[in-house]
């Protein structure tokens, strides 16, 4: 299959975890089912960091850290927030509003991690709050509720995403393996403690498999259409996942089409591409280093010698980086850190 293919189904899937979600909040607190789902999470992208186990250094202090706090944020309290949200207003509202994680994160990262934002990206961050704000006013007083607990998920989401970017010695499936466990664990015995599991049986294995499919399964085909098609254009692909969850909520679930929806996803969509399409280049210098992550020979960045193994093939292992100074378009990355 396709690098291109892999990266629409990942959107697929992980468009469709919002509906479903709605759907399976009328058997569960917003606790448990974020525990059963970051647990069903963990057990489907288990296989896929199986594989990349050995690519694992030991992490020191500073990317425990890293870890940890991308546990807190983006695996205990962002989707505890995401479905309080989703009890106050429609699925296809909330998919829509989860384009605001994209702008989060570049406004986090520029704010805190070392990015950069030129004038396309920031109309493209301007874009998504007004499209954000039409939604909240289109839902009444229970859609601004439903905005903020959303707007605060994705914000969760955005730190997670820069904390991970700079995790150092794990793999992206690796990293997930062990924040659904850690995460999903966490929020069930809260939610266990809180309130009684009231649910059947079909029901708790229903929020399993979401889990491993919308979340788990996702993020693995994710990591490898990026591993295919490059982080760019498998980011590019993977932006569909919003609008394929309202689309979802107006086919499945039979929620009303509004127009105020149609103006928002108006507004998204161009925001989403200028968001997508910042740019960044100007000379710079990479000290020595010595890491591992996903990486190929292609890059101008990986010097190393595979005898036998095609310079477009991404792999991951321990390897040297020799001091190097140069100029390219580049985005923010474990080589690309810098103001």
């Amino acid at each position: 299959m396709s690098g291109l293919l892999l990266g629409l189904l990942s959107a697929l899937l992980f468009g469709a975890a919002t509906p479903a979600g709605k759907v399976l909040l009328g058997d569960f607190t917003a606790l448990q089912l974020a525990g059963l789902l970051y647990l069903g999470a963990a057990a489907g992208v288990a296989p896929f960091a199986a594989r990349q186990r050995s690519a694992t250094l030991r992490l020191d202090p500073t990317n425990r850290l890293r870890l940890a706090l991308a546990v807190v944020s983006g695996g205990i309290v962002g989707p505890v927030l995401l479905l309080c949200g989703l009890r106050f207003t429609a699925a296809a509202s909330v998919s829509l509003l989860l384009n605001f994680e994209l702008a989060a994160t570049t406004l986090l990262g520029v704010a805190f991690f070392g990015e950069h934002l030129a004038r396309r990206g920031s109309l493209g961050v301007a874009g998504v709050v007004v499209a954000g704000s039409v939604l909240a006013w289109e839902g009444g007083w229970p859609g601004v509720v439903a905005s903020l607990f959303v707007a605060g998920a994705c914000l969760c989401w955005a730190l997670d995403n820069n904390l991970t970017a700079l995790i150092d010695g794990m793999s992206p499936s690796v990293t997930t393996f062990w924040k659904g466990a850690i995460a999903g664990t966490t929020n069930l015995l809260l939610g266990l403690w809180l309130a009684p599991l009231a649910a059947p049986s079909i029901r708790i294995a229903t929020a399993l498999v979401v889990g491993a499919l919308c979340y788990g399964a996702s993020i693995a085909l994710y990591i490898t259409a990026a591993q295919h098609q490059g982080a760019t254009r498998a980011q590019g692909v993977f932006a569909t996942a919003p609008f394929i969850g309202a689309a979802l909520s107006w086919v499945v679930l039979g929620e009303p089409l509004a127009a105020p929806y149609l103006l928002a996803a108006g507004l998204y969509v161009p925001s989403v591409v200028l968001l997508l399409g910042d740019r960044h280049a100007h000379p710079h210098v990479h000290e020595r280093l010595v890491h591992v992550h996903s990486h190929r020979h292609d890059d101008g960045h990986h010097f190393h010698e595979h005898p036998g193994l095609a310079a477009a093939k991404r792999h991951s292992h321990v390897h040297e980086h020799e001091p190097l100074e140069h100029e390219h378009v580049h985005g923010p990355d474990l080589h690309h850190r810098h103001r």
